[in-house]
């Protein structure tokens, strides 16, 4: 038997379902048998494999969705990691982000304010709030990191180089994005088709499993959408990227690695 953590949590058993749906249809004809589960404190999606083809059905699951590493040890410095923002801790000036990791014992990477002000500020001595609503940069928003150092029960990183050009790109664009969480594809689909935005939105961004950013056409103000989307969708968390207030943060210069 194989078991992974997908690059995937579900809050409900609806979006549970749909992970079930989605690896099931994928393996259909595979000699392999699926099992998802989720972690009722963590929500990372895990999924058993056994079979003949559970090789082939692993390597999709990897490929496709991506998988958590799980353990510590699987670990280096200079690892580029995938996670989801698990608290803006204000008060002790540093984002957590959890990135799949529970053995010998659950571990999140601690991105410090320092190392933050460096990436996305200038230096300036600004607040993890203040960059946080530059960036759309908020709890449960999956986010790439690298790892700078690594002890026996911790992990400090900083944004990878991918994340920091995704925002450098958001910001350049001069487009507002509203960021959407804990949806799926196919409701935030039928939700544009339904309220008509469609014609606002000129591109939807794939962020995760259940997360997506909207590309808001020129003049479109982002937090404008949500009363409009929201009644539709309910369970849904909204974050909004205001590229033009983006900018103001650093000066009008824009973003460098």
């Amino acid at each position: 038997m194989t078991s992974l953590t997908l690059f995937v949590k579900a809050f409900n058993a609806g979006q549970l379902r749909q992970v079930d749906e989605l690896l099931q249809e994928q393996f259909k004809d595979l000699d392999v048998e699926a099992k998802v589960v989720a972690n009722p404190t963590s929500k990372w999606v895990q999924v058993f494999l056994e079979g003949e083809d559970e090789v082939i059905a692993a390597a999709y699951a990897r490929k496709e969705i991506g998988t958590c590493p799980v353990s510590l040890d699987n670990i280096e410095v200079g690892s580029v990691l995938r996670g989801y923002v698990s608290k803006v801790d204000e008060s002790r000036g540093q984002l957590t982000v959890d990135v799949g990791v529970f053995e010998p014992k659950v571990t999140q990477a601690t991105l410090p304010l320092v190392t933050l002000r460096s990436q996305l500020s200038t230096g300036k001595d600004v607040g993890l709030k203040a960059i946080g609503e530059a960036y759309g940069i908020a709890e449960g928003m999956p986010i790439s990191v690298k790892v700078t150092s690594k002890e026996a029960e911790s992990l400090t990183a900083e944004l990878s180089s991918e994340q920091v050009e995704k925002l450098k790109g958001w910001q350049q664009s001069l487009l507002d994005r509203l960021i959407i969480l804990r949806a799926p594809k196919e409701l935030v689909t039928s939700t544009l088709e339904r309220t008509r935005l469609d014609r606002d939105v000129i591109d939807v961004e794939q962020l995760g499993f259940f997360e997506f950013a909207l590309t808001c056409k020129l003049g479109t103000d982002a937090r404008g959408l949500v009363p409009r989307v929201g009644r539709y969708m309910r369970n849904a968390v909204f974050v909004v990227f205001n590229a033009e207030r983006s900018l103001i943060f650093v000066g009008g210069q824009g973003l460098s690695l």
